[in-house]
C-alpha cells in the first residue's frame, strides 16, 4: 500500500486534536529507544513481547502474558516497570489471596479509636499480577473495577488509582491444580494477550552469558536497571498517542474485521476455510474494535508515524483477538487454535 508523506485529513476531522508533528514523533522515538535499550539489556530476544508491553503502556491498556514457566514473563514485566520511575508493585497470586489483599482494607486504630484505610498494592502505577489464574474467582473479580474503572471501593469510599496505571498479568497454561479459569469478562479487559514462546538458541546462549556475569539471577541489586523515563514522560507519550490520526477507512476496516468474527461462517465463505467458522461460538465484542483502535495508534508511534496504516492492524491481530474468541469444544478436540481462525478472517476481508 502506497501512502503519501503525510495523511490527508478530511474537513470533518477538524474537531479532532491535530495529529502529532514530525518533531513530536521523533522526540517520542528517542524516548522509546531508551526503553527498548533498557529492555534488551535484561531480556534476550522476545521482540514481540517487548512490542506488546510498550504498545499497552502507550495505549493505556493491560497485558496478559501466557507461557510455560521459565520464559521470562516476570522478568519482562519487572524490566518494563523498572524502566519507568513510577510506583511498582508485584502481587503473587495464590488460592487463598483475598480481595482486600489487593485493593486494601480498613484497619482499626486503637490509639485514636477509629478505622483508617490502608490501600492495597494495586494502588501503584504498574502492577504485576503473577500467576493470575491461581487467584480465586472472588479475588479476580476485585480486579475488574481496578482494571476497567481505574478505581477501587473500600468501605463505600472510592479511591482513584494513580496515573499512569497498567496491569501486567502472567499465567501458566499447563497446570490446572489450584488454578481458576479467568472469566471471559475479565479476559476482555486485557488490551492484549501475548503468548511467550521459547527463545532462539542464540538468545538462550545470551541468557547463559548474562547469568554467568551476574547480570541475571544474582543478589547484587546494583546491577538492576535504573529508570530511564519518568511517569510524566509516560503520560505525555500517552497523550501524544491519543492524537495519532486514524482514517475513516481504517476504522471501517477494524469494524468489519471484528464483525466478521461474530459471523465467521458467512465471512469465511464456502472455501477451504469455511469449516473454521463453525468452531467460533462467540465472536469479539466492540471492546475488540476499541482495542485495535488504541493499540494501532500506539504501534504507529513506535514505528515513527503520526497515522495508522492497515499493516498496523494486521500486526496486532493475534494479541488483540486471541483471547476474545470463544471457541467450541470441537475446536479444542480438533486442536484448532484461535490464531488459525483469526488469520482466515483477515485473509477473507480485503484491506483498504
Amino acid at each position: 500500500m502506497t501512502l503519501p508523506a503525510d495523511p490527508v485529513i478530511s474537513p470533518g476531522a477538524a474537531s479532532h486534536p491535530a495529529p502529532p508533528s514530525s518533531e513530536e514523533i521523533a522526540e517520542a522515538g528517542e524516548v522509546l529507544r531508551t526503553v527498548t535499550d533498557s529492555f534488551r539489556a535484561r531480556v534476550a530476544g522476545q521482540d514481540r513481547l517487548r512490542t506488546a508491553l510498550i504498545v499497552a503502556l502507550l495505549a493505556e491498556g493491560h497485558v496478559l502474558l501466557e507461557s510455560v514457566p521459565g520464559l521470562a514473563k516476570t522478568l519482562a514485566a519487572t524490566t518494563l516497570a523498572g524502566s519507568v520511575a513510577a510506583d511498582f508493585s508485584r502481587i503473587q497470586c495464590t488460592p487463598d489471596l483475598l480481595p482486600s489483599d489487593i485493593i486494601g482494607t480498613q484497619v482499626y486504630d486503637p490509639r485514636h479509636h477509629e478505622f483508617e484505610t490502608q490501600l492495597g498494592p494495586v494502588h501503584a502505577n504498574i502492577v504485576l499480577l503473577d500467576e493470575i489464574n491461581r487467584a480465586s474467582a472472588k479475588t479476580q473479580s476485585a480486579m475488574l473495577e481496578a482494571m476497567q474503572e481505574r478505581q477501587t471501593s473500600i468501605a463505600g469510599v472510592v479511591h482513584p488509582l494513580p496515573q499512569p496505571f497498567m496491569v501486567l498479568a502472567t499465567q501458566n497454561p499447563i497446570e490446572e491444580e489450584g488454578t481458576y479459569v479467568l472469566p471471559h469478562a475479565q479476559m476482555d479487559r486485557f488490551l492484549l494477550k501475548e503468548i511467550v514462546t521459547y527463545p532462539r538458541p542464540e538468545d538462550e546462549l545470551l541468557v547463559l552469558d548474562r547469568f554467568q556475569d551476574g547480570t541475571l539471577g544474582g543478589t547484587d541489586r546494583s546491577r538492576d536497571p535504573a529508570p530511564v523515563i519518568t511517569s510524566d514522560q509516560v503520560r505525555r507519550l500517552q497523550a501524544l498517542t491519543r492524537r495519532v490520526y486514524v482514517d475513516p477507512a481504517i476504522k471501517r476496516y477494524i469494524v468489519t474485521l471484528v464483525g466478521a468474527t461474530r459471523e465467521a461462517r458467512q465471512a469465511l465463505g464456502q472455501g477451504p476455510a469455511h469449516r473454521l467458522g463453525e468452531y467460533v461460538e462467540v465472536g469479539a465484542s466492540p471492546r475488540a474494535s476499541i482495542a485495535f483502535f488504541q493499540a494501532a495508534r500506539a504501534l504507529a508511534v513506535i514505528r515513527g508515524r503520526s497515522w495508522v496504516i492497515p499493516e498496523d492492524i494486521r500486526e496486532l491481530r493475534h494479541p488483540v483477538l486471541r483471547h476474545r474468541l470463544h471457541l467450541s469444544f470441537e475446536a479444542l478436540a480438533d486442536q484448532v487454535r484461535p490464531e488459525t481462525i483469526i488469520d482466515a478472517v483477515f485473509s477473507a476481508i480485503p484491506s483498504p
